[in-house]
């Protein structure tokens, strides 16, 4: 069996390199690819993901493909088919869905020092800003943080609500500012 004639050039073309060659195969490939994929992953995240990474093992291992032995099309779509059933058994472990609780202690952490926010969170009342200090600088959940400062969780939930309420009053850019940095500081 031979590759049809018009994917011939793509082909040579591909295994010199050339990102246009893939792009072309992707055009005219990609829709029925997808099509495999899908219907084996159930998911449109996962297998717009799989079509990605199934055209970078084609551009990778084009020089295993062997024109005598099948058609373009069937060599692409058992690189398909096999990445999508290996996504599928084996989702990616580099993400983590899963609460490991690495930081149940996290009161060996180094405390960190607020003054940068210009003393905003020194002018809330200790409970207050100590409800602030556990949910958005030390990571705890509201459920943690309550259990932490010994109050039932709707009076923990009303510090925060409370705290953050005076700070929009008194500091209405400046929170915005802090809350930039502790989004910052959460991602980064």
């Amino acid at each position: 069996m031979a590759t049809p004639l018009n994917d011939t050039p793509l082909i040579t073309q591909l295994r010199q390199g050339d990102k246009q060659a893939l792009f072309g195969l992707y055009d005219k490939y990609s829709g029925a690819l997808y099509g495999v994929i899908i219907r084996i992953c159930k998911r449109e995240d996962m297998a717009k993901d799989v079509l990605q990474e199934s055209f970078l093992k084609i551009w990778r291992k084009i020089d295993q493909y062997d024109a005598s032995k099948g058609k373009f099309y069937t060599w692409a779509y058992r690189i398909a088919k096999n990445t999508a059933l290996n996504a599928v058994r084996n989702p990616d472990p580099l993400i983590q869905t899963d609460d490991l609780s690495v930081y149940d202690d996290r009161r060996t952490e180094v405390p960190k020092d607020y003054t940068e926010l210009n003393g905003m969170l020194k002018q809330l009342e200790p409970h207050h800003q100590r409800a602030i200090e556990l949910v958005y600088f030390e990571g705890f959940t509201h459920r943690e943080a309550h259990k932490e400062m010994k109050v039932p969780l709707g009076t923990f939930k009303s510090y925060v609500r409370q705290a953050l309420l005076k700070l929009r009053e008194q500091y209405p850019e400046e929170l915005m500012l802090l809350l930039l940095y502790v989004e910052l500081i959460g991602h980064g």
